[in-house]
């Protein structure tokens, strides 16, 4: 498969593009997930509902239109005022508390106050005199106009309702034009626009959560950002790691031009980790598959680490940001499991081309699937992924699919491997695998 025209065409997204998109993807997704957890949001979802449902609504609208003259309090208040200011009424009241109608009450309960009827009596008595006057003033005429009646009741009641703390305070709330901004519910209004203007609610209102499905659909296993200085200090080991107990640790293969050096041509540098392959003599242990273990020279070192004690999982979604240089040699990131097939190459890359595929085991025989590509610069950083699921494996670089098979599919746990070598049929040279970081993600599903 030849990518040279997707890559020219920018069919293929730059590494540094995707790297910007997914990083801001998972910082935003990050900030979405904060947010939705944040009592601010809880607040200002509990708010929202009532500021704008219709009870509210109404509310507010009924506050900021209705007049002061339309309110109970008001024609309360006016009525009782106009008769406080009543004349008559006044009168009544001083008639009422006078000692001359207090004394004519008192007098009209005798026996004598028959008398006032008969003429002459009233010719022989002064006071008799005196009571019959009062009782035909304009006095006490006027007070037993209102003595008992309706309007003296209704100003009594009135009188007595706006003398009331409860009266006050809703008369004093109605008379005031602001009065919207006394309620509960102004401040609650209030309180909702302000987290309507907060730049985590404004953020968490416009983001389409959509993007984020493929977040939650995976779940991070295993993050390798190589910060460490010394493999010691590290989630890896150097050699092979196979279930056969002699077939665990630091050796090297007869079938390869390179001795594997124990870990010593590894290193790590500003966060990159680098493989490399010297021309340099080496004696080691090596298997040779016809006489086992022997001790054999190689011109060139090389180096393979694996990741069986950090790592081994069965499905799901694996990536390294990786790039190869040197020709003559050969580099791989692979995925393999306590036999020695099956093996997933996640990406193999001879200098020229770079090769996926899968190699399993049937009953007659080994099998190996695989696709060959080219046209990209391999000595540049690319993101090579690989999507294993019950069904089939997919292969990325970038984001272009370059292989999909659905034969060979393995379904055990696996762990990664890396390795810089020189096979058989390669001249020899010298050359580095860099690696920034690997990434493991499981399928939530």
């Amino acid at each position: 498969m030849n990518l040279f025209w997707k890559n020219l065409l920018g069919g293929m997204m730059s590494t540094a593009k995707i790297e910007a998109k997914y990083n801001a993807l998972l910082a935003d997704y990050k900030r979405y997930k904060f947010i939705e957890q944040s009592k601010e949001l809880e607040e200002y979802q509990h708010l929202y509902e009532q500021v704008k449902s219709p009870e509210f609504r109404e509310n507010k609208k009924m506050l900021l239109s209705r007049k002061y003259k339309d309110t109970q309090e008001y024609r309360d208040l006016k009525k009782f005022r106009k008769l406080d200011n009543n004349f008559n009424i006044n009168h009544y009241y001083e008639t009422l508390e006078s000692a001359e109608l207090k004394d004519f009450l008192a007098f009209k309960k005798t026996p004598e106050y028959r008398l006032l009827g008969k003429k002459n009596e009233l010719k022989k008595s002064e006071e008799l005199r005196r009571y019959k006057k009062f009782e035909k003033s304009k006095r006490y005429k006027n007070y037993m106009r209102f003595h008992s009646s309706y309007i003296i009741s209704e100003y009594e009641r009135l009188k007595a309702k706006v003398s009331t703390k409860e009266f006050i305070d809703a008369n004093d709330f109605w008379a005031d034009r602001n009065r919207w901004e006394r309620t509960e519910d102004f401040h609650t209004e209030r309180r909702y626009l302000e987290l309507s203007a907060n730049i985590d609610i404004i953020f968490y209102k416009k983001t389409d959560p959509k993007p984020f499905e493929i977040l939650n659909k995976y779940t991070s296993t295993f993050t390798e950002n190589f910060d460490w200085n010394t493999m010691n200090a590290s989630k890896w080991n150097s050699g092979f790691f196979y279930k056969q107990k002699e077939l665990i640790g630091n050796y090297s293969l007869t079938s390869e031009k390179q001795g594997n050096n124990n870990g010593n041509n590894t290193f790590v540098s500003e966060g990159i980790l680098n493989v490399v392959v010297r021309k340099e003599p080496i004696e080691t242990r090596a298997w040779d598959a016809k006489l086992g273990f022997v001790n054999h020279h190689f011109d060139y070192m090389g180096d393979v680490l694996h990741g069986a004690n950090a790592i081994s999982q069965q499905y799901g979604v694996f990536r390294a940001k990786m790039r190869f240089k040197g020709r003559g040699i050969s580099h791989a990131f692979w995925l393999t499991g306590d036999s020695k097939l099956p093996i997933i190459n996640i990406c193999k890359c001879n200098g020229k081309t770079l090769e996926v595929g899968v190699y399993w085991k049937t009953k007659f025989e080994n099998q190996y699937t695989s696709r060959k590509i080219t046209g990209i610069n391999f000595g540049s950083f690319f993101i090579y992924s690989l999507v294993w699921t019950k069904r089939e494996l997919v292969w990325y670089i970038n984001n272009v699919e370059v292989f999909r098979t659905s034969n060979g599919v393995p379904s055990e746990p696996m762990f990664p491997m890396l390795s810089s070598y020189i096979t058989a049929k390669q001249k020899g040279g010298e050359g580095f695998m860099e690696v920034d970081w690997i990434k493991f993600y499981s399928n939530c599903d």
